[in-house]
């Protein structure tokens, strides 16, 4: 009778309701990416494609829970009374079919939909605001890692002591959202991955980037590409320009382009003009940042400053994404190549998912999304999805998802302060020994 009784719970109970994961995350996007890649399932799993899409999702949202608690907690799988859990071999399988192309069309789908959210709120003189930057990710020690990833070389020989991804994303500064992003192996330079990114940055926007992409090919690729697209860059050392006018101190210059430059692109022109204007930062030092946004009068060199001073906002993010997402995890959880593209586009969709919210957020009370705590957000949220796993209707999702809000509004930081001293590198302390690895030169 007992055994009965619990057959018919079961056989009672909905089918899990994966919109709860996220208001914004519709399953028709989950569906079409999942078909779109064509990896739908075939036949009824306990774990279908669309399932384990959300599945890697969550991963990134609870690092610190394995792979088998995530799916029992949020309860992920569709009910079967023979098996009411699944086992860790059956979820790797599952991931493994599924592979990284449909995380990768979800994010892509969902990025773009979600950074012209909201778009019009966060204008600076009917421009976006956008950064471009590079990072790094460690992955597992494996052999297969080490082939595919590679490694950081040092001068002395010495070989970094796990692999590492290496990436370029565009994400948006004042909302932190990543409109897209570029990743793979760590011997291919940044410089390549940020070609590949010029075609998604949006028209009527501007773009913060690092010195480090200083080139003519990706400059004049992003203002030739499409329509009112603009930059800001500091101009390294050893950069030589001829002025055509303006002041000294907010000057229109000319630089050439290099010959190896145009053999490599033949569309480059030999020369390229820019506006340089001379800023001298709170120790006193002085900076040349180079933009095209030419209008004196509408952009003045104070405006452009302090849009420049704005970039450190993408490195934030990279923080988010580091440490507090990944809970200070030294490495990647995938044990596979595939396994970690996989991962990386479920992170940043995941990561996307709270910054959204905490956007949403900010906009009801009037602040900045900076101003919210993404820690203590990041917190709320994990807690309000596990309190929505266990409330089948989606009646109640809305009234879940005003709470949340509700509660991101009372974590406002007290105080944002700016950088005020030269950022260190310090060694940190070592208590065993360290391991050395060789780079094999045979």
């Amino acid at each position: 009778m007992f055994d009965d009784a619990l057959h018919f719970l079961v056989q009672a109970q909905e089918d899990p309701d994966w919109a709860r994961l996220g208001q914004h995350l519709p399953y028709e996007w989950v569906e079409q990416a999942v078909a779109y890649t064509g990896k739908a399932s075939i036949r009824q799993r306990r774990l279908p494609a669309e399932q384990v899409v959300w599945l890697v999702v969550a991963l990134a949202l609870y690092r610190h829970q394995s792979i088998s608690e995530v799916v029992d907690d949020l309860d992920l799988a569709l009910p079967d009374a023979q098996a009411p859990f699944v086992s860790k071999s059956a979820v790797a399988q599952a991931r493994q079919r599924l592979g990284a192309e449909p995380l990768r069309a979800l994010f892509e789908i969902s990025a773009k939909a979600w950074s012209e959210q909201d778009r019009k709120q966060y204008l600076f003189k009917g421009l976006s605001l956008f950064a471009l930057d590079g990072t790094t990710l460690k992955t597992g020690d494996t052999p297969e890692h080490r082939e595919h990833f590679g490694e950081q070389v040092y001068p002395s020989g010495r070989i970094s002591s796990y692999p590492q991804v290496r990436g370029v994303t565009l994400t948006a500064v004042p909302t932190h959202l990543i409109r897209d992003a570029k990743f793979g192996p760590y011997g291919i330079n940044e410089m390549l991955y940020a070609k590949e990114l010029l075609a998604s940055i949006p028209d009527d926007s501007l773009t913060a980037l690092d010195k480090g992409f200083l080139s003519a090919e990706i400059l004049c690729g992003l203002t030739n590409g499409g329509s009112n697209r603009h930059f800001i860059i500091p101009a390294k050392a050893n950069t030589k320009w001829e002025v055509i006018g303006g002041t000294p101190d907010d000057a229109v210059i000319e630089m050439r382009v290099s010959p190896q430059a145009r053999k490599k692109c033949p569309d480059l022109p030999e020369t390229w003009r820019v506006r340089a204007i001379t800023i001298i930062d709170q120790s006193a030092r002085k900076h040349v940042l180079l933009t095209s946004l030419f209008d004196v009068k509408r952009y003045t060199a104070k405006d452009i400053a302090a849009c420049y001073t704005q970039r450190w906002q993408i490195e934030t993010s990279y923080r988010e994404l580091k440490q507090t997402m990944m809970g200070m995890a030294l490495t990647l959880r995938s044990r596979t190549v595939e396994g970690v593209y996989q991962e990386i586009w479920g992170t940043l969709t995941a990561y996307n998912l709270i910054r959204l919210e905490i956007a949403k957020a900010a906009l009801e009370v009037k602040c900045e999304p900076t101003e919210i705590s993404f820690i203590r957000a990041f917190h709320v949220i994990q807690y309000e999805l596990h309190w929505a796993a266990v409330t089948r209707a989606y009646g109640k999702l809305p009234a879940l998802m005003q709470r949340l809000r509700q509660r991101l509004v009372m974590l406002l930081n007290e105080e944002r302060p700016g950088r005020k001293i030269d950022r260190a590198v310090k060694a940190l302390p070592q208590r065993y020994t360290v391991r050395v690895l060789k780079r094999d030169l045979n």
